[in-house]
């Protein structure tokens, strides 16, 4: 079977690199559309090189602009954007031009994560936008007949884990932990590297089309309390464990809205 031709927008991010890496690995004829300023970048020149000389086609352009949008999707059959959740507004135009092109059998909007029609923050829906951007492109794929897969993974290993989920650490506490709620929510958390896989696997498979792909491997699904089990296993200690209640949460995620900081429990 002829692998299909993906374009990556967002190749230079942290999951689109793997996205660029695997397509290239599955032997897909891979191309980035990259802006002018990531070319200067050190960290972001150093990856693109990389990619490059794996076998990348390299696209100057961007999200803003129109024609070389129009110039790079003409050359692929699937399309695969992994931009930061601030941009998640700015595929508009990429959207239309699909839509006015009519050519890709496949579009993967950049929508990774928790499902956004599913997740719920229990009351601060009036003032609480943050899936909102997310369920506005995912009904407008819909409304335009985009053939689609949303990717669902959850969460990702590397932004939680380090941490072992405690806001403002970056590496797990070794005395005390706190735990939100009872501690017995599951989660499902995913290496990057796992979800650019499925991804990947994904985009000739009829039956991801127009589906929503929901990664549960059984062995990712686990609790705060286990996962604090899990590390006090390995130090060999007991740790204090601190409970902050549903409601003290939700109260320091509104204190957080209110100041414009970093949302550091979501």
């Amino acid at each position: 079977m002829k692998k299909s031709k993906i374009l990556i927008i967002g190749a230079t991010g942290s999951l689109g690199y793997h996205l660029a890496e695997t397509s290239l690995k599955f032997c897909h004829p891979t191309f980035a559309l990259v802006r002018d300023s990531s070319f200067s970048d050190p960290i972001k020149s150093h990856k693109l090189q990389s990619l490059s000389n794996a076998g990348i086609t390299l696209l100057k352009g961007s999200l803003q602009d129109e024609a070389s949008l129009i110039e790079a999707v003409k050359l692929v059959d699937v399309v695969i954007c992994a931009v930061s959740a601030k941009q998640t507004l700015q595929q508009k135009l990429l959207i239309r031009v699909i839509k006015q092109l009519g050519s890709i059998k496949r579009f993967i909007p950049s929508e990774f994560g928790s499902d956004p029609t599913k997740a719920k923050i229990c009351e601060l829906e009036d003032g609480y936008n943050f899936y909102a951007p997310k369920i506005e492109i995912r009904k407008l794929v819909e409304a335009e007949g985009i053939p689609y897969t949303f990717i669902s993974c959850n969460f990702f290993m590397k932004v939680l884990l380090p941490s072992l989920a405690q806001p403002g650490l970056k590496s797990p506490p070794k005395d005390k932990v706190t735990i939100f709620g009872d501690g017995n929510t599951k989660g499902v958390f995913m290496q990057e590297s796992d979800v650019a896989a499925f991804t990947i696997n994904a985009v000739d498979d009829p039956r991801a089309l127009n589906k929503v792909l929901y990664l549960r491997p059984p062995g990712n699904v686990c609790s705060l309390n286990e996962l604090v089990e899990i590390w006090e296993t390995k130090i060999g200690k007991k740790l204090e464990r601190l409970h902050v209640s549903e409601d003290e949460l939700l109260e320091k995620i509104k204190e957080v809205e209110i100041h414009g900081l970093h949302r550091p429990y979501l």
